[in-house]
């Protein structure tokens, strides 16, 4: 318990040299103890807070968003975010984003219960989110149909079958399973809805995000740890992140999200090719959010 208490303590925000100070204990001991906790954490617990999802877990996720954004057949929110590192020694500009700070990639899809269900962590920060996505376990899944997502169904007054997807920016490559907003901007008022209904969406992400990093405020400063540690310690907050929302639950009245997750900045976005299936897609719901189901107040939204 004492050292889970160290752990809470450096995640609140307390430097390696603060331990030391506070607790008489010596850098390289705490780092041991931090890195042998954020460990164990992840191997015991990885289970219980990211448990292999069934058909019936994906169908009670998207009809959360339906619920609560208004988007149909959504199966996660994706994006990802920069977390601030100090420079990992002898790694060149490897770890340098476009914003001109050293960072590690946290690459997440969440619910709407702003819980992750997926976290890819460790990839340089000179990456874009997509060229981490496509080379992560979790889309070679996703590309062989082994993921128990639902199979394709109908939604009343679409004439065709509608697969479940994930939604992301423009950063990502929209396929059978991705759907991403309208590119450019003179977009008429039909593709206008769509990219402001996506974005109700997806800023279930965002929101995710800014939880995280406000509730585990080690983030809200670079992390000044090699890269093998700061990568168990964010496995770590994302796990307790999980662990929390599962037990106190959501009061969604109380979230407000300004855009702001501090230690974290958007990945810049890249050009991206289209899918056939993924734009007959998009352009149904374009016109089902349109003609079939409205919100009252998106006109003033577009």
């Amino acid at each position: 318990m004492e050292e889970i208490g160290k752990l809470r303590y450096l995640a609140s925000g307390c430097s390696f040299t603060e331990l030391h100070f506070s607790h008489r204990i010596g850098l390289s001991t705490i780092r041991k103890i931090v890195e042998e906790v954020c460990t164990a954490i992840w191997d015991v617990m990885r289970a219980e807070c990211f448990p292999e999802l069934t058909t019936e877990a994906w169908l009670s996720i998207a009809e959360g968003f339906q619920q609560r954004a208004n988007f149909p057949h959504v199966t996660g929110a994706i994006d990802g975010k920069h977390v601030r590192v100090y420079k990992p020694s002898l790694t060149g500009s490897l770890y340098y984003n476009y914003k001109h700070f050293f960072s590690i990639l946290l690459l997440a899809i969440c619910d709407s219960n702003y819980k992750f269900i997926f976290i890819d962590v460790g990839a340089y920060g000179k990456c874009s989110d997509s060229t981490v996505f496509q080379n992560s376990i979790f889309y070679k899944k996703l590309r062989e149909y082994n993921l128990n997502i639902p199979k394709e169904s109908n939604i009343p007054g679409i004439p065709n079958d509608l697969p479940y997807f994930f939604i992301g920016d423009e950063a990502f490559s929209i396929s059978e399973h991705i759907l991403r907003p309208y590119p450019g901007t003179n977009l008429n008022f039909t593709k206008r809805i769509f990219n402001y209904r996506l974005s109700r969406a997806r800023r279930y992400i965002e929101c995710a995000f800014g939880i995280l990093t406000h509730k585990w405020r080690i983030f809200q400063r670079p992390l000044d740890v090699n890269v093998n540690l700061a990568i168990k310690i964010i496995k770590a907050c994302c796990l307790l992140h999980n662990f929390v929302r599962e037990r106190h639950g959501v009061n969604f009245n109380e979230i407000v999200f300004n855009g702001d997750t501090e230690g974290m900045c958007e990945i810049p976005r890249a050009r991206v090719l289209s899918g056939t299936r993924g734009s007959d897609a998009r352009n149904n719901l374009a016109d089902f959010f349109v003609n079939i189901d409205p919100l009252p107040w998106q006109n003033k939204y577009a």
